[in-house]
């Protein structure tokens, strides 16, 4: 590994066998890195698959050349892996866990929320007919009913208004209610697939936009990190290196290296300062807020899934409402008369006499049922929460907390990836930085 390293990082190589071993590293880094841009654009970018082929060929050939033939092109594709478990990697890794939210998560919901709605609509379809049919019984109950007012009048010879029997106006047209329930649940049904496109396309195009620029702005982070090591000796030159070292001991100055100063530290230390642990903690409180937002959104997704579960389940169980109309008719006759009109009352006496046997009371019930649910409803079935979503968020955002602390020895990774590409320049740095800490001994 030492030798491939170094045939990697030199800037010209030595003989054939140099270069051979050169290009075989750099044939596997291409079609590793390609693999993984196809994946990365056709499964979480959701690009189709022939463009996602068409960029990662076209992506693996274009690194393939450059990091055979450019030296410095080769330095920063390796600051960019280190690089990864800084703010930029999370970034896109964030964006990852966004997407894989928005595309498994947002449309179960939606369909569950559908789901709720097609059981409204279903009860509402069916009371609307089963209402409409009982008023077929009024209708019966009230023809009935006149029917033995009208046999009543008929007998006493009375004046009577039209037929007798009371005209009830019944709207029976069932197929125009069906109609209009039907064209409510399309334009529900139409409003939901809008919002539910809408929101894939708009989280789809944010993270695409925010992976693109996170991966440019990884490249340019990279490259600027390299362009400040060559061309600037105090950046980033706070480090006991082998280098320092060894020059301290060949000029019998390693007391330097012991007392001088406390923010010098070793590149393989684990040792983290009191800034550096202040800023890991602000980081992941920031994290913590993404991650709660992001499990709102699942737990509305279970809790849809409950109640269209729920709701499913209650209409299945519904049971018929039983309605009974009863009518109850009694009627007397009385004609009063004072004493003094003794011709009346034997008027009124006969009258009675006529109407007595013609008066009858009229007691009858009638029955129907209604129904809020019907084997014939179009209901889709609930759609579960997919667990698989809720493991994989998990596992990148244990990664995403992981890089908050393994940021620090990032940044001394790409340090030392700098260093062994460019030894000249390292020795430049260490001897300024060994000059620094003279003027400080003895200043002090």
């Amino acid at each position: 590994m030492v030798d491939l390293w170094s045939v990697y990082s030199k800037p010209v190589p030595a003989n054939a066998r140099e270069l051979w071993a050169l290009f075989l590293q750099c044939f596997c880094i291409t079609v590793v890195i390609g693999g993984l841009f196809y994946n990365w654009m056709f499964a979480s970018l959701e690009y189709s698959q022939h463009l996602s082929a068409a960029f990662a060929v076209s992506f693996s050939l274009l690194l393939l050349l450059t990091l055979f033939l450019v030296h410095p092109a080769r330095c920063v594709f390796s600051i960019i892996m280190p690089t990864l478990g800084t703010k930029q990697g999370r970034k896109l890794l964030l964006s990852t866990c966004i997407m894989i939210v928005a595309v498994n998560v947002t449309p179960n919901i939606v369909s569950n929320i559908k789901t709720i709605l097609q059981v409204i609509e279903c009860i509402c379809k069916n009371s609307s007919e089963s209402l409409l049919n009982s008023t077929a019984l009024l209708g019966e109950a009230s023809w009935e009913f006149g029917d033995v007012i009208q046999t009543v009048v008929d007998d006493t010879n009375a004046w009577r208004p039209m037929n007798g029997h009371f005209k009830f106006a019944l709207l029976n047209n069932s197929t125009l209610v069906n109609h209009q329930m039907y064209l409510a649940g399309e334009k529900i049904r139409n409003n939901f697939l809008v919002v539910e496109a809408l929101v894939k396309d708009s989280v789809r195009a944010g993270n695409r936009l925010v992976a693109g620029f996170s991966v440019l702005y990884l490249c340019f982070e990279s490259t600027l990190y390299l362009k400040n090591y060559l061309t600037n000796l105090r950046f980033d030159n706070f480090y006991i290196t082998k280098k320092l070292e060894r020059l301290s001991v060949d000029r019998k100055a390693a007391h330097l290296l012991t007392g001088s100063s406390k923010n010098l530290l070793r590149p393989t230390g684990l040792k983290l300062s009191r800034e550096e642990v202040m800023l890991c903690l602000a980081q992941m409180m920031f994290l913590t807020v993404v991650l709660m937002l992001m499990l709102v959104i699942i737990a509305m997704d279970r809790f849809a899934f409950s109640m269209a579960d729920a709701a499913v389940r209650k209409v299945a169980q519904f049971s018929v409402v039983p309605v009974t109309l009863s009518i109850k008719y009694s009627v007397s006759a009385r004609f009063p008369c004072p004493a003094h009109q003794i011709q009346v009352y034997q008027f009124s006496d006969q009258l009675m006499q006529i109407l007595e046997p013609s008066i009858q009371d009229f007691e009858k019930s009638y029955h129907h049922y209604l129904s809020f649910s019907s084997a014939h409803c179009r209901i889709n079935p609930p759609r579960h929460p997919n667990n698989s979503v809720v493991l994989v968020v998990g596992l990148l955002y244990c990664i995403i907390y992981a890089t908050v602390f393994l940021e620090t020895y990032a940044h001394r990774s790409c340090r030392k990836i700098a260093a062994s590409f460019f030894e000249s320049q390292e020795e430049k740095r260490a001897h300024y930085l060994y000059n620094k800490l003279c003027r400080k001994y003895e200043e002090e």
